[in-house]
């Protein structure tokens, strides 16, 4: 017996939600159901190219449609708090885009909800989908690269320019949420700096050094005051070190057969204490595919055949309690806070 698709409601469906609105009503097993957006012209383009979901700009509407299985949500951040928990206590499995929430307070009681009403929470942090992402975290468990030293990412481009959160909130989840996840461990310090150039108290540029307790480390460079576009991240590791550039159209994955050894011969000259290590360079092949579709393929299906999922509440709040302690040490001129200080 065929089993019957599960049945999505999108709120929030403009800047970003859009996509979640053509991945979701493309995706197999899959029914969108309810649009919900406060846009009219939004609604309606949406009806146009999915005549067959249904819109409105109420948000009870949707939530009070029994048939409304999850619930995705791509609104203003503030919001996800509000809407998440009224999903939750209706019933529905929830995907939030990320951040998850403003305080790792409100994260906390979403994922106590979700467990609570034995419901799936997801986060949208997209990177965690992307093929070049796995590949990666394929070779850090393989120990192709050795225990990896520390990774810096650069998140830079010229515009757009937010005015209710600064680069620190609107750019760096994405790195976050991939440094964590490819070290595999809980960030112990987080210290930001960053300067306010176009709008006073909204920070435009901002760089954040994380550290982990066993001695890894990463630097974040983000910012929407810059001439280049830039998403790119490096892993530095003993025996190799790796790039990842999303801007390159096919070669995004380049490993460098470089490293650099200390010999431990007292007999050794000055000039042979570090040995350093100069081979090839090596552009492996990625599995095409856009990360937005695997991200809620996965959702989808965790949903359906109650699997784990991978970028679950916890890993929202992580994200979050890393945030809110960069934020602090923003206000303390760069002074290293330790995550979850807050909750």
């Amino acid at each position: 017996m065929r089993e019957e698709p599960l049945n999505v409601a999108i709120i929030g469906a403009g800047y970003w939600g859009k996509n979640l609105v053509r991945n979701f009503a493309t995706a197999e097993s899959c029914r969108l159901r309810w649009v919900c957006d406060l846009n009219d012209s939004v609604l309606k383009l949406h009806q146009r190219n999915f005549p067959f979901i249904q819109t409105t700009k109420d948000v009870e509407t949707v939530l009070t449609d029994e048939t409304v299985q999850a619930v995705a949500i791509a609104t203003p951040v503030a919001t996800h708090f509000d809407i998440a928990a009224q999903a939750l206590k209706a019933g529905g499995h929830v995907y939030v885009e990320k951040p998850l929430t403003l305080r790792s307070t409100d994260a906390r009681a979403l994922i106590d909800l979700a467990e609570e009403k034995q419901l799936k929470l997801m986060v949208g942090h997209l990177l965690e989908y992307h093929p070049a992402v796995s590949y990666l975290k394929e070779m850090l468990h393989d120990g192709r690269i050795g225990e990896p030293y520390y990774m810096y990412t650069q998140r830079v481009n010229l515009g757009i320019v937010r005015q209710n959160e600064n680069a620190w909130w609107s750019l760096a989840p994405h790195d976050i949420s991939v440094i964590c996840f490819l070290f595999g461990s809980e960030p112990v310090s987080v210290a930001v700096q960053g300067q306010c150039y176009l709008q006073e108290g909204i920070e435009d540029v901002v760089f954040a050094t994380i550290k982990f307790a066993d001695g890894k480390m990463a630097h974040i460079h983000c910012s929407w005051l810059d001439p280049h576009k830039i998403r790119k991240m490096t892993v530095v590791g003993p025996d190799k070190m790796v790039t990842f550039d999303d801007m390159e159209a096919t070669e995004k994955i380049r490993i460098y057969d470089k490293g650099a050894a200390v010999t431990h011969d007292v007999t050794a000259s000055y000039a042979d204490i570090i040995a350093l290590r100069l081979g090839d360079i090596v552009i492996p092949k990625i599995p095409g595919g856009e990360p937005l579709a695997a991200e809620c393929k996965h959702f989808i299906t965790c949903v359906r055949e109650n699997r784990p999922v991978l970028s679950d509440g916890a890993d929202g709040l992580r994200v979050v309690q890393v945030l809110e302690a960069g934020q602090e040490s923003l206000k303390h001129q760069g002074q290293p806070v330790r995550p979850g200080a807050f909750s």
